[in-house]
C-alpha cells in the first residue's frame, strides 16, 4: 500500500525512517534528519527538506553518499549485489541486457571516470519523465560528463542522486505527476516538427513560417481545442490564440471586454537553430494544461483567459525579434515585411505562402487594448544554472534585466613578437584582455549584474605578431536601468583609460539597448503565494534573458515564473531539459494563481 503524508507526519521517528528506507543509497541518515522538520505540507516540501540536509552536511558526507552508489553496469550488477531499487532502475534502462560491446565500452568509461573524479558516475537512469533513458542516451551522457570539472561533476552527481530519490519517493507514495507527464509528452510531440537540413540530423529548428513552423501552429490549434478552449485560431502574424471564456457564449464573434476583462499569457513556439524543446513552449503548454483541468471540472473563471503561442521571438529567419508579441502591443515594424531571409524570400512572401494577409491593415488589428486586460503572466524555463544549482524547482522573477550591447575595435600597432620589447608594444588584444578582467570584477561587485565579452577576434592574427587590431563585443545587463547605466558608464570609462594608457585607439558602436521590465508587484506577489502554497522554498531572481513579457510590459503589468532546467540549466541547446515533476509543480502554481485571481474582489 502506498504511504500517505498523514501517516509519515504522525508516525514515530523509527517507523517514519523505515517508510523512507532506500531513497538514498545506503544512507538512511538523510531521510531521518529531514523528518525532524515534520509535518510536511506536500511531497515537494519533503523532497526539499532532504536536499537541504545533504547540502548542509558538507563535502565529505556528500562524497560518501556518491561512493555508496554502484557503477552503472558495474561489478555489483554482475555480482547481483545491487539494492532492489538500483536493480529495478538499471533493468528498466536496459543496462542488465547490454551487448558485449556496450558492456565493454561502459566498463572503459567507468574506469576513466573513476580515475579522473575518484567516485562513480551517477545518473538518474529513469530520466526526466521517469520512463527510463535509452542506453545510447546513457552512454552519450557518460561520455559528455567526463569533460566536466571535478567540482561541477560532484554537484551534478548529487543532483542526479536527488532525482533518483524523487522518483523513488513518488513510487513509495503512489504519486504520479500525471499533468506534468502530459505536458512533457506535448513537448516531445511538438518537437517532431523541424526545418529541413536540421530534421534529417535529429536537430530541432523551427523558424518563422517554414513548413515546420506552420505544422507546429496546426498542432497547437488542435491541442487547444482538445483542452477545451472556446475560441482558437491563427492570427495575421501566425500567433496561435486560444481563449477560455468567463462564461459560455453562443456568439463565436464575441469580443474581449464585454462585461469581463482578460488575463493574457503565453510564450513563443519558434526556436533557435539546433535548439531545445522547452524554451518558450513551456509557457504555452502550462496554461493549456490549466485550461484542460478547468474544462474537465466544468469550471469557469470570472475573467477570460487568453493563451497565445507567439509565432516569433528568436529572430532567426528574419531580423524581427519579438515579432509575435510586438504585434499585440502595436510595435510591428512595417519595414519587416520587406526583409529577406537567406534564400531571398521576403517576410511578405512568406506570410502570403502561409495564407496570411501580409498587410499592415490586418496586422494592426492585432493590437490589444490594455484597458481590457488584467495583465500578462509568463512561465518559462530558466535558461540558466541558478535553480539547478540550488536544487529548487521554481523561481519568481523580479525583473527582466536592462541590457546594452556594443561592437568595438581596439587599434594598436602590429609588430614582431620577438623584437618588440614589452614596454614598447601597442598590443590591442592585451588592452581588451585587461578590460575583460575589469568587466568581470565590476559586474560581480553588483551581485546581480553581468558583463560579457562574447566575441573576441584578432583579424589576421599570427603566432609571432603582436596584435595590432582586436574586434570585440560588450554585453552588459542589470535588473534596473539605473544599475545597467552605472555598469556601462564604469566599463566604458575603464576601456578609455586602458586605451589611453596603452596608446590604443578605439571604435565603439552601440548596437542594442533595452530597458528593464520589473515585475508588477501585485502580480509578482501572486506568483510568490502560489509557490509558497506548494510547500517549496520561495526564491526571487532576475531574468538575464529577454522574453515576450518584455514587450507586453510596455502596455500592461507583467510577472514571470521560472522553472528549473537540467544539465546545468543549459538552453538554446539540445541538452535543454526539465522534469515532469517540475512541470507538474509549474502547472499547479499557475492554477493557484488563477484561483487567487478568481477569488479577489
Amino acid at each position: 500500500m502506498p504511504i500517505t503524508l498523514d501517516q509519515l507526519n504522525h508516525a514515530p521517528l523509527p517507523e517514519a525512517t523505515q517508510m523512507l528506507d532506500g531513497l538514498y543509497e545506503h544512507s538512511p541518515w538523510i531521510a531521518e534528519q529531514a523528518l525532524a522538520q515534520r509535518p510536511f505540507a506536500s511531497l515537494a516540501a519533503l523532497k526539499h527538506a532532504m536536499v537541504k540536509v545533504l547540502a548542509d552536511a558538507g563535502v565529505e558526507p556528500q562524497l560518501a553518499l556518491i561512493r555508496a552508489h554502484p557503477e552503472l553496469a558495474g561489478k555489483a550488477m554482475v555480482a547481483q549485489s545491487l539494492t532492489a531499487e538500483s536493480t529495478n532502475e538499471q533493468t528498466k534502462a536496459g543496462l542488465t541486457n547490454c551487448t558485449p560491446q556496450e558492456f565493454a565500452h561502459i566498463q572503459q568509461l567507468n574506469a576513466q571516470y573513476n580515475a579522473k573524479f575518484g567516485f562513480p558516475f551517477i545518473l538518474a537512469v529513469r530520466g526526466p519523465r521517469g520512463l527510463g533513458l535509452a542506453k545510447r542516451e546513457i552512454i552519450a551522457t557518460f561520455e559528455r560528463r567526463l569533460g566536466n570539472p571535478v567540482d561541477f561533476e560532484r554537484a551534478e552527481c548529487l543532483r542526479n542522486i536527488h532525482r533518483i530519490a524523487e522518483i523513488r519517493l513518488n513510487d513509495k507514495f503512489g504519486f504520479e505527476p500525471a499533468t506534468g507527464n502530459a505536458v512533457w509528452d506535448w513537448h516531445e510531440d511538438l518537437a517532431r516538427h523541424s526545418d529541413p537540413g536540421f530534421a534529417e540530423q535529429g536537430q530541432l529548428t523551427v523558424t518563422y513560417l517554414t513548413d515546420a513552423h506552420r505544422a507546429c501552429a496546426a498542432d497547437l490549434v488542435a491541442r487547444m481545442r482538445a483542452c477545451g478552449f472556446d475560441e482558437v485560431g491563427v492570427d495575421a502574424v501566425g500567433n496561435v490564440v486560444g481563449r477560455y471564456l468567463a462564461h459560455p457564449h453562443p456568439n463565436p464573434l464575441r469580443q474581449a471586454g464585454e462585461g469581463v476583462k482578460t488575463l493574457l499569457t503565453g510564450s513563443h513556439y519558434d526556436t533557435v537553430r539546433n535548439g531545445g524543446k522547452y524554451d518558450g513552449r513551456l509557457g504555452i503548454f502550462a496554461p493549456m494544461a490549466c485550461v484542460q483541468r478547468l474544462h474537465a471540472a466544468g469550471r469557469r473563471l470570472p475573467f477570460d483567459f487568453e493563451v497565445v503561442g507567439f509565432a516569433e521571438e528568436e529572430g532567426q529567419r528574419y531580423k524581427a525579434t519579438f515579432l509575435g508579441s510586438g504585434a499585440l502591443t502595436g510595435h510591428f515594424n512595417p519595414s519587416w515585411l520587406d526583409q529577406q531571409d537567406a534564400d531571398g524570400i521576403s517576410m511578405r512572401q512568406a506570410m502570403q505562402h502561409a495564407g496570411l494577409p501580409a498587410t499592415m491593415e490586418a496586422i494592426a488589428t492585432l493590437q490589444r487594448d490594455p484597458s481590457k486586460y488584467l495583465g500578462f503572466v509568463e512561465v518559462h524555463i530558466e535558461q540558466g544554472p541558478v535553480l539547478n544549482e540550488m536544487d529548487l524547482p521554481l523561481g519568481v522573477v523580479t525583473s527582466i534585466n536592462a541590457s546594452v550591447r556594443y561592437l568595438c575595435e581596439a587599434i594598436g600597432m602590429a609588430s614582431h613578437a620577438g623584437t618588440t620589447p614589452m614596454d614598447r608594444r601597442r598590443d590591442a588584444a592585451c588592452a581588451v584582455a585587461e578590460l575583460a578582467l575589469y568587466a568581470e570584477q565590476r559586474a560581480a561587485a553588483d551581485g546581480d549584474s553581468v558583463a560579457t565579452i562574447g566575441m573576441l577576434q584578432v583579424p589576421g592574427g599570427s603566432i609571432n605578431v603582436v596584435p595590432g587590431r582586436c574586434l570585440f563585443s560588450l554585453d552588459l545587463r542589470a535588473p534596473s536601468d539605473a544599475q545597467r547605466d552605472a555598469l556601462e558608464r564604469d566599463i566604458l570609462a575603464r576601456l578609455r583609460a586602458i586605451a589611453e594608457q596603452r596608446g590604443i585607439d578605439l571604435k565603439i558602436e552601440e548596437t542594442m539597448r533595452a530597458a528593464a521590465a520589473p515585475s508588477a508587484p501585485e502580480w509578482q506577489a501572486r506568483w510568490e503565494r502560489a509557490v509558497n502554497a506548494l510547500g517549496v522554498p520561495l526564491h526571487r531572481m532576475p531574468s538575464g534573458a529577454g522574453h515576450d513579457a518584455m514587450k507586453l510590459h510596455e502596455v500592461m503589468p507583467q510577472a514571470m515564473l521560472f522553472v528549473r532546467g537540467l544539465n546545468g540549466g543549459i538552453s538554446h541547446n539540445p541538452l535543454e531539459s526539465t522534469t515532469s515533476d517540475d512541470m507538474e509543480l509549474c502547472v499547479n502554481a499557475f492554477s493557484h494563481l488563477l484561483d487567487q485571481l478568481a477569488q479577489e474582489p
